[in-house]
Protein backbone atom coordinates (compact mmCIF):
# COMPACT_ATOMS: atom_id res chain seq x y z
CA UNK A 1 0.00 0.00 0.00
CA UNK A 2 1.25 3.48 -0.81
CA UNK A 3 0.06 6.72 0.71
CA UNK A 4 -1.02 9.57 -1.55
CA UNK A 5 -0.14 12.76 0.33
CA UNK A 6 -1.02 16.44 0.06
CA UNK A 7 1.78 17.73 -2.18
CA UNK A 8 3.65 20.98 -1.76
CA UNK A 9 2.61 23.31 -4.57
CA UNK A 10 5.23 25.96 -3.96
CA UNK A 11 7.50 27.36 -1.29
CA UNK A 12 4.67 29.53 0.05
CA UNK A 13 2.15 26.71 0.53
CA UNK A 14 1.55 25.25 4.00
CA UNK A 15 -1.92 23.71 3.59
CA UNK A 16 -4.70 23.13 1.11
CA UNK A 17 -8.43 22.42 1.13
CA UNK A 18 -9.68 19.30 -0.63
CA UNK A 19 -12.61 20.40 -2.81
CA UNK A 20 -13.22 17.36 -5.02
CA UNK A 21 -12.27 13.72 -5.48
CA UNK A 22 -12.09 12.81 -9.18
CA UNK A 23 -11.53 9.10 -8.48
CA UNK A 24 -13.53 6.82 -6.20
CA UNK A 25 -12.36 3.85 -4.11
CA UNK A 26 -11.92 0.88 -6.41
CA UNK A 27 -10.97 2.98 -9.46
CA UNK A 28 -7.80 2.14 -11.35
CA UNK A 29 -5.24 4.95 -11.45
CA UNK A 30 -2.07 5.43 -13.50
CA UNK A 31 0.88 7.75 -13.02
CA UNK A 32 -0.13 11.23 -14.18
CA UNK A 33 -3.88 10.76 -13.64
CA UNK A 34 -5.71 13.67 -12.01
CA UNK A 35 -7.10 12.24 -8.77
CA UNK A 36 -8.32 15.27 -6.81
CA UNK A 37 -8.72 19.05 -6.79
CA UNK A 38 -7.23 21.14 -3.97
CA UNK A 39 -7.95 24.81 -3.28
CA UNK A 40 -4.97 27.00 -2.30
CA UNK A 41 -4.27 30.73 -2.33
CA UNK A 42 -3.37 30.34 -6.00
CA UNK A 43 -6.68 28.80 -6.98
CA UNK A 44 -7.97 25.30 -7.74
CA UNK A 45 -5.08 22.90 -8.34
CA UNK A 46 -5.50 19.53 -10.07
CA UNK A 47 -3.48 16.94 -8.14
CA UNK A 48 -1.80 14.08 -9.99
CA UNK A 49 -1.02 10.59 -8.73
CA UNK A 50 2.55 9.29 -9.09
CA UNK A 51 2.07 5.53 -9.16
CA UNK A 52 -0.03 2.89 -10.89
CA UNK A 53 -2.58 0.89 -8.95
CA UNK A 54 -6.07 1.08 -7.45
CA UNK A 55 -7.49 3.76 -5.20
CA UNK A 56 -8.05 1.63 -2.08
CA UNK A 57 -9.65 4.29 0.14
CA UNK A 58 -9.72 8.00 0.80
CA UNK A 59 -8.56 9.45 4.12
CA UNK A 60 -9.75 13.06 3.85
CA UNK A 61 -13.28 14.31 3.32
CA UNK A 62 -14.15 16.99 0.81
CA UNK A 63 -13.98 20.39 2.49
CA UNK A 64 -11.19 19.50 4.92
CA UNK A 65 -8.15 21.79 5.07
CA UNK A 66 -4.98 19.79 5.76
CA UNK A 67 -1.24 20.59 5.92
CA UNK A 68 1.25 19.67 3.21
CA UNK A 69 2.35 16.04 3.63
CA UNK A 70 -0.94 14.82 5.10
CA UNK A 71 -2.03 11.40 3.71
CA UNK A 72 -5.07 11.93 1.48
CA UNK A 73 -5.63 8.41 0.21
CA UNK A 74 -4.18 4.91 -0.01
CA UNK A 75 -3.11 3.49 -3.37
CA UNK A 76 -3.03 -0.30 -3.70
CA UNK A 77 -0.37 -1.67 -6.05
CA UNK A 78 -1.35 -4.02 -8.86
CA UNK A 79 -1.88 -7.53 -7.46
CA UNK A 80 -1.94 -6.36 -3.85
CA UNK A 81 -4.88 -7.45 -1.72
CA UNK A 82 -7.38 -4.87 -0.50
CA UNK A 83 -6.89 -3.60 3.01
CA UNK A 84 -9.32 -4.59 5.74
CA UNK A 85 -11.84 -1.82 6.24
CA UNK A 86 -11.66 -2.24 10.02
CA UNK A 87 -7.99 -1.25 10.00
CA UNK A 88 -8.52 1.87 7.91
CA UNK A 89 -7.86 5.10 9.81
CA UNK A 90 -10.83 7.37 10.26
CA UNK A 91 -11.07 9.99 7.50
CA UNK A 92 -10.14 13.54 8.38
CA UNK A 93 -13.53 15.28 8.54
CA UNK A 94 -14.33 18.53 6.87
CA UNK A 95 -14.51 21.47 9.27
CA UNK A 96 -17.93 22.22 10.72
CA UNK A 97 -19.64 25.07 8.93
CA UNK A 98 -19.27 28.39 10.66
CA UNK A 99 -22.13 30.73 11.43
CA UNK A 100 -23.43 32.33 8.23
CA UNK A 101 -21.54 35.43 7.22
CA UNK A 102 -22.75 38.23 4.96
CA UNK A 103 -21.96 37.32 1.37
CA UNK A 104 -21.15 39.75 -1.42
CA UNK A 105 -23.93 38.29 -3.56
CA UNK A 106 -26.87 35.90 -3.11
CA UNK A 107 -26.45 32.22 -3.99
CA UNK A 108 -26.49 31.62 -7.70
CA UNK A 109 -29.93 30.46 -8.77
CA UNK A 110 -31.79 30.83 -12.04
CA UNK A 111 -33.72 34.07 -11.92
CA UNK A 112 -34.64 37.11 -13.92
CA UNK A 113 -32.28 39.86 -15.01
CA UNK A 114 -30.91 42.02 -12.15
CA UNK A 115 -33.78 44.44 -11.68
CA UNK A 116 -34.28 46.31 -8.44
CA UNK A 117 -35.76 43.96 -5.86
CA UNK A 118 -35.42 40.91 -8.12
CA UNK A 119 -33.10 37.96 -7.67
CA UNK A 120 -29.75 38.16 -9.41
CA UNK A 121 -29.21 35.80 -12.34
CA UNK A 122 -25.57 34.70 -12.22
CA UNK A 123 -23.67 31.52 -13.11
CA UNK A 124 -22.01 29.49 -10.32
CA UNK A 125 -18.49 30.24 -11.62
CA UNK A 126 -19.27 33.96 -11.78
CA UNK A 127 -20.72 33.85 -8.28
CA UNK A 128 -17.56 32.26 -6.85
CA UNK A 129 -15.40 34.83 -8.62
CA UNK A 130 -17.56 37.67 -7.28
CA UNK A 131 -17.17 36.29 -3.75
CA UNK A 132 -13.36 36.22 -4.08
CA UNK A 133 -13.31 39.77 -5.45
CA UNK A 134 -15.65 41.04 -2.72
CA UNK A 135 -18.24 42.41 -5.15
CA UNK A 136 -21.33 43.46 -3.21
CA UNK A 137 -24.91 43.11 -4.57
CA UNK A 138 -25.06 46.76 -5.64
CA UNK A 139 -21.99 46.35 -7.86
CA UNK A 140 -23.25 43.03 -9.22
CA UNK A 141 -26.59 44.58 -10.22
CA UNK A 142 -24.69 47.24 -12.15
CA UNK A 143 -23.07 44.55 -14.35
CA UNK A 144 -24.83 43.84 -17.63
CA UNK A 145 -24.91 40.05 -18.05
CA UNK A 146 -24.06 38.55 -21.42
CA UNK A 147 -25.27 35.02 -20.65
CA UNK A 148 -28.63 33.42 -21.41
CA UNK A 149 -31.53 35.65 -20.31
CA UNK A 150 -29.06 38.27 -19.15
CA UNK A 151 -27.23 36.02 -16.68
CA UNK A 152 -23.89 37.35 -15.43
CA UNK A 153 -21.05 35.09 -16.58
CA UNK A 154 -17.48 34.62 -15.38
CA UNK A 155 -16.29 36.73 -18.31
CA UNK A 156 -18.58 39.58 -17.18
CA UNK A 157 -17.10 39.45 -13.67
CA UNK A 158 -13.54 39.42 -15.01
CA UNK A 159 -14.28 42.35 -17.30
CA UNK A 160 -15.82 44.31 -14.43
CA UNK A 161 -12.80 43.58 -12.23
CA UNK A 162 -10.39 44.81 -14.91
CA UNK A 163 -12.39 48.00 -15.48
CA UNK A 164 -12.84 48.85 -11.79
CA UNK A 165 -10.14 50.99 -10.14
CA UNK A 166 -8.24 49.20 -7.39
CA UNK A 167 -9.31 50.30 -3.94
CA UNK A 168 -7.05 50.07 -0.91
CA UNK A 169 -7.95 47.29 1.48
CA UNK A 170 -6.69 44.14 3.17
CA UNK A 171 -4.55 41.77 1.12
CA UNK A 172 -6.26 38.83 -0.55
CA UNK A 173 -4.98 35.34 0.30
CA UNK A 174 -3.11 35.17 -3.01
CA UNK A 175 -1.53 38.61 -2.53
CA UNK A 176 -0.49 37.63 0.99
CA UNK A 177 1.05 34.40 -0.33
CA UNK A 178 2.94 36.28 -3.05
CA UNK A 179 4.17 38.82 -0.52
CA UNK A 180 5.36 36.07 1.84
CA UNK A 181 7.21 34.20 -0.91
CA UNK A 182 8.88 37.32 -2.32
CA UNK A 183 9.83 38.58 1.15
CA UNK A 184 11.42 35.21 1.84
CA UNK A 185 13.21 35.35 -1.52
CA UNK A 186 14.71 38.80 -0.91
CA UNK A 187 15.57 37.90 2.68
CA UNK A 188 17.27 34.56 1.98
CA UNK A 189 18.55 34.70 -1.59
CA UNK A 190 21.53 36.95 -2.40
CA UNK A 191 20.34 38.26 -5.76
CA UNK A 192 22.60 39.71 -8.40
CA UNK A 193 21.28 41.39 -11.55
CA UNK A 194 22.50 41.68 -15.14
CA UNK A 195 20.97 43.15 -18.30
CA UNK A 196 21.78 42.92 -21.99
CA UNK A 197 20.28 44.44 -25.13
CA UNK A 198 19.42 41.87 -27.80
CA UNK A 199 18.78 42.46 -31.50
CA UNK A 200 15.57 40.69 -32.55
CA UNK A 201 15.82 41.30 -36.30
CA UNK A 202 16.68 37.69 -37.15
CA UNK A 203 14.07 36.32 -34.76
CA UNK A 204 11.42 38.60 -36.27
CA UNK A 205 12.38 37.60 -39.82
CA UNK A 206 12.20 33.93 -38.83
CA UNK A 207 8.71 34.40 -37.39
CA UNK A 208 7.49 36.12 -40.54
CA UNK A 209 8.73 33.26 -42.71
CA UNK A 210 7.57 30.49 -40.36
CA UNK A 211 4.05 31.94 -40.00
CA UNK A 212 3.49 32.52 -43.71
CA UNK A 213 0.38 30.58 -44.71
CA UNK A 214 -0.43 29.43 -41.17
CA UNK A 215 -3.82 29.90 -39.58
CA UNK A 216 -3.76 32.43 -36.71
CA UNK A 217 -4.26 29.72 -34.09
CA UNK A 218 -1.16 27.86 -35.36
CA UNK A 219 1.22 30.80 -35.60
CA UNK A 220 4.35 31.09 -33.52
CA UNK A 221 4.66 34.08 -31.18
CA UNK A 222 7.76 35.95 -30.12
CA UNK A 223 7.12 34.80 -26.54
CA UNK A 224 7.75 31.16 -27.44
CA UNK A 225 11.09 32.14 -28.94
CA UNK A 226 12.00 33.90 -25.69
CA UNK A 227 11.09 30.79 -23.71
CA UNK A 228 12.96 28.49 -26.09
CA UNK A 229 16.11 30.61 -25.97
CA UNK A 230 16.15 30.44 -22.16
CA UNK A 231 15.62 26.67 -22.23
CA UNK A 232 18.52 26.20 -24.69
CA UNK A 233 20.77 28.48 -22.66
CA UNK A 234 19.92 26.54 -19.49
CA UNK A 235 21.08 23.39 -21.25
CA UNK A 236 24.43 25.13 -21.82
CA UNK A 237 24.63 26.51 -18.26
CA UNK A 238 22.89 24.05 -15.88
CA UNK A 239 23.78 26.06 -12.75
CA UNK A 240 20.79 28.29 -13.56
CA UNK A 241 18.34 25.37 -13.73
CA UNK A 242 17.49 23.68 -10.45
CA UNK A 243 16.75 24.22 -6.77
CA UNK A 244 18.67 25.42 -3.72
CA UNK A 245 17.49 23.21 -0.83
CA UNK A 246 18.95 22.56 2.62
CA UNK A 247 22.06 24.61 1.97
CA UNK A 248 23.00 22.99 -1.34
CA UNK A 249 22.22 23.48 -5.03
CA UNK A 250 20.57 20.56 -6.75
CA UNK A 251 20.75 20.84 -10.54
CA UNK A 252 17.58 19.56 -12.19
CA UNK A 253 17.92 16.63 -14.63
CA UNK A 254 15.14 18.13 -16.75
CA UNK A 255 14.21 21.70 -17.69
CA UNK A 256 10.74 22.73 -16.57
CA UNK A 257 10.63 26.38 -17.64
CA UNK A 258 7.89 28.41 -15.95
CA UNK A 259 6.03 31.42 -17.34
CA UNK A 260 4.90 34.22 -15.03
CA UNK A 261 1.21 34.82 -15.79
CA UNK A 262 -0.88 37.70 -14.43
CA UNK A 263 -4.39 36.58 -13.49
CA UNK A 264 -7.37 38.65 -14.58
CA UNK A 265 -8.80 38.81 -11.09
CA UNK A 266 -5.45 39.89 -9.64
CA UNK A 267 -2.39 37.96 -8.55
CA UNK A 268 0.35 36.06 -10.31
CA UNK A 269 1.21 32.42 -10.92
CA UNK A 270 4.12 30.77 -12.73
CA UNK A 271 3.14 27.36 -14.16
CA UNK A 272 5.89 25.33 -15.81
CA UNK A 273 6.00 23.80 -19.27
CA UNK A 274 7.14 20.36 -18.09
CA UNK A 275 10.03 18.81 -20.01
CA UNK A 276 10.32 21.99 -22.08
CA UNK A 277 13.89 21.07 -22.99
CA UNK A 278 12.52 18.23 -25.11
CA UNK A 279 10.17 20.45 -27.16
CA UNK A 280 10.67 21.97 -30.60
CA UNK A 281 9.17 25.42 -31.22
CA UNK A 282 5.80 24.18 -32.50
CA UNK A 283 5.35 21.77 -29.60
CA UNK A 284 6.41 24.44 -27.12
CA UNK A 285 3.92 26.89 -28.66
CA UNK A 286 1.09 24.35 -28.44
CA UNK A 287 1.86 23.61 -24.81
CA UNK A 288 2.15 27.31 -23.98
CA UNK A 289 -1.32 27.96 -25.42
CA UNK A 290 -2.78 25.02 -23.51
CA UNK A 291 -1.18 26.09 -20.22
CA UNK A 292 -2.19 29.74 -20.57
CA UNK A 293 -5.76 28.75 -21.45
CA UNK A 294 -6.11 26.51 -18.41
CA UNK A 295 -4.48 29.02 -16.05
CA UNK A 296 -6.77 31.83 -17.15
CA UNK A 297 -9.73 29.49 -16.65
CA UNK A 298 -8.52 28.90 -13.09
CA UNK A 299 -7.24 25.34 -13.66
CA UNK A 300 -3.72 24.35 -12.66
CA UNK A 301 -1.90 21.06 -12.25
CA UNK A 302 0.19 20.34 -9.19
CA UNK A 303 3.44 19.49 -11.01
CA UNK A 304 3.26 22.68 -13.06
CA UNK A 305 3.62 24.70 -9.87
CA UNK A 306 5.86 22.47 -7.76
CA UNK A 307 8.46 21.31 -10.31
CA UNK A 308 9.41 24.56 -12.11
CA UNK A 309 13.20 24.83 -12.40
CA UNK A 310 13.62 28.32 -13.92
CA UNK A 311 11.17 31.15 -14.60
CA UNK A 312 10.69 33.51 -17.55
CA UNK A 313 8.78 36.75 -17.05
CA UNK A 314 7.80 39.65 -19.29
CA UNK A 315 5.80 42.84 -19.13
CA UNK A 316 6.55 43.68 -22.71
CA UNK A 317 2.89 44.03 -23.66
CA UNK A 318 2.67 46.81 -21.05
CA UNK A 319 5.49 48.77 -22.68
CA UNK A 320 8.04 48.03 -19.96
CA UNK A 321 11.56 48.31 -21.36
CA UNK A 322 13.46 46.58 -18.54
CA UNK A 323 12.18 44.10 -15.94
CA UNK A 324 14.21 42.67 -13.05
CA UNK A 325 12.40 39.72 -11.51
CA UNK A 326 12.50 38.29 -8.00
CA UNK A 327 13.60 34.66 -7.78
CA UNK A 328 10.90 32.17 -6.77
CA UNK A 329 12.33 29.86 -4.05
CA UNK A 330 13.75 27.27 -4.29
CA UNK A 331 14.68 28.20 -7.88
CA UNK A 332 17.95 30.05 -8.47
CA UNK A 333 17.23 32.25 -11.51
CA UNK A 334 14.58 34.27 -13.31
CA UNK A 335 14.93 35.81 -16.79
CA UNK A 336 13.01 38.92 -17.81
CA UNK A 337 12.21 40.24 -21.30
CA UNK A 338 11.32 43.87 -21.92
CA UNK A 339 9.08 45.31 -24.59
CA UNK A 340 10.42 44.74 -28.15
CA UNK A 341 10.70 48.07 -29.98
CA UNK A 342 12.66 49.69 -32.76
CA UNK A 343 15.60 51.51 -31.24
CA UNK A 344 18.69 53.22 -32.67
CA UNK A 345 21.70 50.91 -33.03
CA UNK A 346 25.08 51.15 -34.74
CA UNK A 347 25.54 48.61 -37.54
CA UNK A 348 28.73 48.56 -39.62
CA UNK A 349 29.62 51.99 -38.29
CA UNK A 350 26.27 53.48 -39.30
CA UNK A 351 23.26 54.49 -37.24
CA UNK A 352 20.18 52.37 -37.98
CA UNK A 353 16.87 51.31 -36.43
CA UNK A 354 16.53 47.72 -35.26
CA UNK A 355 13.98 45.73 -33.30
CA UNK A 356 15.55 45.10 -29.90
CA UNK A 357 14.66 44.03 -26.39
CA UNK A 358 16.38 44.13 -23.02
CA UNK A 359 16.97 40.72 -21.44
CA UNK A 360 17.64 40.63 -17.71
CA UNK A 361 18.82 38.00 -15.28
CA UNK A 362 18.29 37.81 -11.54
CA UNK A 363 20.35 34.92 -10.17
CA UNK A 364 21.36 33.39 -6.83
CA UNK A 365 24.91 34.34 -5.81
CA UNK A 366 25.16 31.15 -3.73
CA UNK A 367 25.14 29.15 -6.95
CA UNK A 368 26.60 31.37 -9.70
CA UNK A 369 28.37 34.67 -10.18
CA UNK A 370 28.29 37.59 -12.59
CA UNK A 371 30.78 36.03 -14.98
CA UNK A 372 28.66 32.92 -15.51
CA UNK A 373 25.52 35.03 -15.57
CA UNK A 374 26.96 37.14 -18.39
CA UNK A 375 27.75 33.99 -20.36
CA UNK A 376 24.20 32.75 -19.73
CA UNK A 377 22.71 35.98 -21.12
CA UNK A 378 25.07 35.77 -24.10
CA UNK A 379 23.82 32.23 -24.74
CA UNK A 380 20.20 33.46 -24.72
CA UNK A 381 21.21 36.09 -27.31
CA UNK A 382 23.00 33.48 -29.42
CA UNK A 383 20.03 31.12 -29.45
CA UNK A 384 17.72 33.97 -30.52
CA UNK A 385 20.07 34.71 -33.42
CA UNK A 386 20.38 31.06 -34.44
CA UNK A 387 16.74 30.07 -33.98
CA UNK A 388 15.37 27.27 -36.16
CA UNK A 389 12.16 25.27 -36.20
CA UNK A 390 13.75 22.44 -34.19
Amino acid sequence: MGEFRMPSLGADMEAGTLVEWLKAPGDRVARGDIIAVVETQKGAIEIEVFEDGTLDRTLVEVGAKVPVGTPLAVIRATGEAAAEVAKAPAPIPAPKPEAPKPKPAPRAEPSRAPEAGARLRITPAAFRAAEKLGLDPERLRAIRGTGPDGAITLGDIEAAAEAAPEAPGPMTEMRAAIAAAMARSKREIPHYYLAQSVDLTRASDFLTAANAGRAPENRLLLGVMFLSSVVRAAQDYPEFNGHFIDGAFRPAPKIHAAMAVALRGGGLVAPAILDSGDCDLDTLMTRMRDTLGRVRAGRFRARELSEATITVTSLGERGVETLFGVIQPPQVAIVGFGSPAERPVVQDGKLAAALTTTVTLAADHRVSDGHRGALFLRAIDRHLQEVTAS
